[in-house]
């Protein structure tokens, strides 16, 4: 009876854990320079269709010094571009790669 009852607490937390566990998305839809695009962290990831967005206008704002690297396997560049981060109501720059 205690194997149950212990079998029966583990298994009972182990579902309330992956139910509860905060989801984690591999694309997204952001705004990047003034459009809607989507954002994947992974190349193999399938990019969702991003529906019309009205983005905020982009402040003018010197582009950063590009550092010469070899782009993730399954993208052929990368470049600085302005995201829109949706906590601080900011565009702020971020490595994109294509």
């Amino acid at each position: 009876m205690r194997y149950f009852l212990t079998a029966l607490t583990v298994t009972f937390g182990i579902a309330a854990h992956v139910a509860f566990s905060p989801a984690k998305a591999a694309c997204v839809c952001s705004c990047v320079n003034g459009n809607n695009i989507p954002i994947c962290e992974s190349s193999l990831d399938i990019e969702p269709i991003c529906p019309a967005k009205i983005c905020p206008l982009v402040p003018p704002s010197i582009r950063p010094i590009e550092t010469p690297s070899i782009p993730p396997i399954g993208t052929t560049y990368c470049q600085n571009e302005q995201v829109y981060n949706q906590y601080t109501k900011r565009y702020e720059w971020q490595r994109i790669c294509r």
